[in-house]
Order: C-alpha cells, then structure tokens, then sequence
C-alpha cells in the first residue's frame, strides 16, 4: 500500500504531515537525500526539512547519491523506516536517482509501502516523467541523462510552488504547456497531497 507525502515546501506543511502519518515516529529511521540541492544557490529548505524531521524523532541517515556507491545507496535505503527527499533540480536529482539504482530501489519500496516524503523535486520524480520540469529546473544541470522518464509510481504530475514565489511565471507557463496533455497536480507552498494506495489527496 503506497504511502506518499508529497509537497513544495515541508516547513510549512509539517503539521499536516503529522496527521497524515497517524504513528509515532519517534526513533525511526528516515534515508535523507538532499541531492537535487547540490548545485542550487538557494538551499536553505535542506536545512529546513532536517530540522522538521528531528523535531518530530526522526533519526536522519543521510544519503548523498552524487557521491554514494549503489551498493551505499542500497544499504541506506533498506536500513530505513522512511525516505525523504528534498528539492532543488529534479533532472539532477534522477541522473543521480539512476547512476545508483535508487530510481528502482525507491519505486520498488514504495510499493512495499515504505513512507515517502517528497520536496519539491523529490515530488515530481515520482511522475511518469519530468519533462515538464524544463520551465523551472536546468535540463543541463543533468548531461548524463539520457530522457525524462522517472520513477512513474504516481500516475499524475506533481507541480510544486504553484502561484508561490518566484515561480508564478514559471508555474504558469507549465501550466499553459502542459495542461491538457498531463494530468498535472498544482501544490502551492501550504499545500500537500498524501497517496493512500492509489488515492491521492490535496490537504491544506
């Protein structure tokens, strides 16, 4: 049975999180990925999401793929309770996802019905793809990624920071370009969407 908390800004969706989760999370461990953010002049939500976790028992392990081996990578992952993943550049992100065969080891944990909590990026690499990631991340951040083909166990399109600073134009324009062909999600920076199974959920 999935369980996904998925949203733009963890900090400001903690609280809904705590119900979401339902169970005492103290002591368990959660596989800390902040790689999206390596090369982001803007990572202070890194931070952010750790303080968030340890305020609520969690004890973070983390996990840097840009440097793990996949054998490192499969260790983390199996020894945790849960997987966070935080934001920053989502192609970036799957490169590394995909050199250490976390890609697979995530999805296929997920759907063992280990909690996920995604970030930003960490959200939309859930998605089919993340094609549609090119009006808000870098595509060339990531020169060793062949497509945009992501972990696809979601089967809609999570859209962080909608209408939230600064990316309202941003957003907009994925919208504009995206919004008949993908069954785009928007979550704005006080929203989350919690997957229980197969049912997804906006809270606010």
């Amino acid at each position: 049975m999935k369980r996904l908390f998925l949203s733009s800004s963890f900090e400001d969706v903690a609280h809904i999180f705590d119900d979401f989760a339902a169970e005492d999370l103290q002591g368990k461990r959660v596989a800390f990925i902040p790689t999206a953010a390596l090369h982001e002049s803007v990572d202070f939500y890194v931070e952010a999401g750790r303080a968030a976790l340890a305020k609520r028992g969690l004890v973070i392990s983390e996990l840097e793929l840009s440097t793990a081996t996949a054998s490192e990578a499969a260790a983390a992952l199996e020894n945790s309770d849960c997987i966070y993943v935080s934001g920053g550049n989502a192609f970036f992100l799957l490169q590394e996802m995909r050199r250490t065969g976390a890609d697979k080891m995530i999805a296929a944990q997920i759907e063992s019905g280990k909690l996920y909590i995604g970030e930003s990026a960490g959200s939309m690499i859930l998605s089919p793809h993340i094609e549609y990631a090119q009006a808000m991340d870098n595509r060339e951040e990531a020169p060793d990624l062949p497509d945009f083909e992501a972990l696809n166990v979601i089967d809609f399109y999570p859209l962080p920071h909608y209408a939230s600073a600064p990316f309202e134009t941003a957003t907009e324009s994925i919208v504009a370009s995206y919004g008949t062909s993908l069954a785009l999600m928007p979550i704005g920076n006080a929203q989350a969407v919690t997957v229980y199974g197969d049912v997804a959920t906006m809270r606010e």
